[in-house]
């Protein structure tokens, strides 16, 4: 098997840092959401359309260069959320052009384009076919062992790439067959590029076949699969910066990276579950004490998990500061709160 050079622990931490405490706003041009404010439901997916629509489409080829600005990292690497390690050494890191495929045989050979919504579900038609909101440089073993399967939660794993990407048997209500699952870190940039595609597509999709599409949207089991990836990974300063980048390539944005809580204003409102956003939680993290603050808040539950989605620990947590004790390896770590006032959840580096 061909390896690449890994990037360090530190350099991927570094990397990571400005996911931080708080959330990060993209920055759309003064006014481009004016009419979808105040919307919910379909008349809102519908204005978003209508903002979104008719971008400009790549070139099948323009991709490879597309990703040299979309999907970079320092020293002309490729961010492959495939075979990436949040917070610690990835098995492989590929160089933009040197690396690009081209033939593989195993996992590490090479790179090429990924589309998260497989082509395949869309006929291979156009603009859908070059559109860089779904698209994505990664792994060509790990992408082919993928193939056009649904996305969804594995339970016990028929394959793992190096990274611990999945495919096995869907976990979730209302699909028993084969699905990917890719890292909990990158959770909710695919299912954000499929809200994505729900929306700038919408009204075209009568033609499409997937278990994930059902009357010319999500499925029921997809829809919740992807609302819960939305939230439990939010909008991260790489999503945010390559939402940026192809807006300046294809003139158009994905709404849901800008506004992440427009999920639940549309979805949300057809599973009927509440509001995305939780009550207030900011946290701080000295290298050994985690100091929560949650204002006002009701009491409720606090878990640490690593990135995989494995609680770590859990107490009890009250209104105002508390403060923990945490000593877990070096990485990156979500805090998760629950009380009846709903979910809130931020991230911090160890």
């Amino acid at each position: 098997m061909m390896y690449r050079n890994p990037i360090s622990s530190t350099a991927v931490l570094l990397g990571f840092l400005v996911w931080g405490l708080h959330p990060v706003n993209a920055q759309p041009p003064a006014g481009y959401y004016d009419s979808a404010e105040g919307l919910t439901g379909q008349p809102l997916r519908i204005a978003l359309h209508n903002i979104i629509d008719n971008h400009t489409a790549l070139s099948y080829n323009a991709l490879w260069n597309a990703f040299l600005t979309t999907d970079a990292r320092p020293g002309n690497k490729v961010w492959d959320m495939y075979s990436d390690i949040p917070g610690g050494t990835p098995p492989y890191v590929y160089t933009f052009g040197s690396d690009q495929c081209g033939n593989y045989s195993a996992e590490g050979d090479c790179y090429n384009r990924e589309h998260s919504f497989p082509k395949s579900w869309f006929n291979d038609d156009s603009p859908m076919l070059t559109d860089l909101f779904h698209i994505y440089p990664t792994d060509g073993w790990v992408n082919n062992k993928r193939d056009n399967f649904p996305y969804g939660n594995v339970g016990s794993a028929d394959w793992t790439s190096q990274n611990g990407s999945k495919l096995g048997l869907c976990v979730d209500p209302g699909y028993n067959g084969t699905v990917f699952e890719p890292l909990d870190a990158y959770k909710g940039d695919f299912a954000r590029s499929y809200f994505y595609m729900m929306t700038r597509y919408y009204g075209e999709m009568s033609g499409w076949s997937s278990p994930m599409l059902a009357n010319g949207d999500l499925s029921l089991w997809a829809m919740a699969v992807l609302v819960q990836w939305n939230d439990l990974d939010p909008v991260s300063t790489k999503e945010t910066d390559r939402n940026n980048v192809v807006f300046t390539k294809q003139h158009n944005r994905n709404p849901y990276i800008d506004r992440p809580e427009w999920v639940h204003d549309i979805w949300g409102t057809i599973l009927g579950i509440p509001e995305r956003s939780g009550p207030s939680l900011s946290i701080h993290y000295d290298g050994s004490n985690l100091l929560v603050d949650r204002g006002d808040a009701l009491p409720g539950t606090l878990s640490v998990l690593d990135m995989a989605g494995r609680t770590l620990f859990t107490s009890s947590i009250a209104g105002g500061r508390t403060n923990f004790t945490f000593n877990g390896t070096a990485g990156i770590y979500i805090v998760e709160v629950a009380s009846p006032e709903g979910r809130s959840i931020q991230r911090f580096i160890r």
